[in-house]
């Protein structure tokens, strides 16, 4: 299985009228900090808050009129952009999530009309119901990542990012499943061989990272993060992210929930901007001083704004927050 350009391109014809070009903007703050100039790609602005809906309608769109319906695994916005392209085409979406996800989300997919069910504590547990659901009902299984038309559709990300700065020396992604990771890499990669493509990640159940890292896809526990959509498995028998993360990307930075915390603040204060932790990564690495130098401008992937309000506000508000067993401690912007 492999990808091109030409594939990238065709999933931006696919995608057009349904997924939003969405606006790159400079953070002054972010730049003074860093140095040079660095940029927000505001997938934040899509319809369902998050850039997932690219790779969702570029994968519905494929699908053969007949089809049944659709079903996938997801930490939250994969789901939500899956129901929102299967609503489109008027078909069944059934979405099965772990009981890790928050319940924003799960409320956020059960408004677009569909199915939602919820197995087990992670997203490992989850997937064998969506197999399920394939095999026995006949819905065409949609992966979050590891999928060439979700890749694909993710990738035209990179297209615009080099369209609106092709001055570009770096693009700090948040790392997962790999499938955003992979299709922005790609796409830039042929535009500007010389770009640098940084995955970030939490330092606690990265299983992009450490499948890299053994050479092989790996399972890792999946643990309660302030980044919740960074979550999860990438399967072990992984045929297309893995391989792409593996050769294509150039660098990982690992940040921790407090670096997390602290970029979710900074957002909000110095860009007034309301995104989940997942999104704050590339600013999270900024802050804590775990880039390497670059030559140029730097643009961040601010990938969803669908996070839980509560824990949100607590967060805003310097409280504690509760992640499964553990707090992250709270603290006041600036203190």
């Amino acid at each position: 299985m492999s990808l091109s350009l030409a594939d990238i391109l065709a999933a931006r014809r696919a995608i057009d009228g349904i997924a939003a070009r969405t606006p790159l903007v400079p953070s002054p703050f972010l730049s003074r900090l860093a140095g040079l100039d660095f940029l927000l790609k505001l997938e934040t602005t899509q319809p369902v808050g998050a850039f997932k809906l690219r790779g969702a309608v570029n994968a519905v769109s494929a699908l053969a009129a007949d089809v049944a319906g659709v079903t996938c695994c997801s930490t939250g916005n994969h789901g939500r952009g899956v129901a929102y392209a299967a609503r489109a085409r008027k078909l069944r979406s059934v979405i099965c999530m772990s009981s890790l996800v928050p319940q924003a989300k799960v409320d956020g997919i059960k408004a677009l009309g569909a199915d939602v069910r919820i197995v087990g504590r992670s997203q490992d547990d989850a997937l064998p119901e969506s197999r399920r659901l394939a095999r026995d009902e006949g819905l065409a299984e949609i992966s979050p990542f590891d999928d060439p038309y979700v890749v694909a559709g993710q990738g035209t990300i990179g297209l615009e990012l080099l369209e609106d700065r092709p001055d570009l020396a770096a693009i700090l992604v948040p790392l997962s499943g790999g499938g955003l990771a992979a299709g922005i890499a790609l796409a830039a990669k042929a535009i500007k061989p010389s770009i640098k493509v940084i995955g970030i990640t939490m330092d606690r159940g990265a299983a992009m990272f450490e499948s890299v890292r053994a050479g092989k896809p790996v399972e890792v526990d999946e643990v309660a993060s302030l980044a919740d959509s960074l979550g999860g498995g990438i399967g072990l028998d992984n045929r297309l992210s893995f391989q792409m993360c593996r050769d294509l990307l150039d660098d990982y930075v690992l940040v921790t929930e407090e670096e997390i915390y602290a970029a979710m603040q900074t957002l909000y204060f110095e860009d007034r901007m309301v995104a989940e932790g997942a999104s704050v990564v590339g600013i999270a690495a900024l802050k804590a001083g775990k880039l390497p130098s670059f030559s140029g401008p730097v643009a961040t992937i601010v990938t969803g704004r669908n996070v839980d309000m509560a824990t949100f506000t607590d967060i805003i508000t310097g409280r504690d927050v509760k992640l499964g067993d553990s707090f992250v401690k709270g603290r006041a912007y600036g203190a």
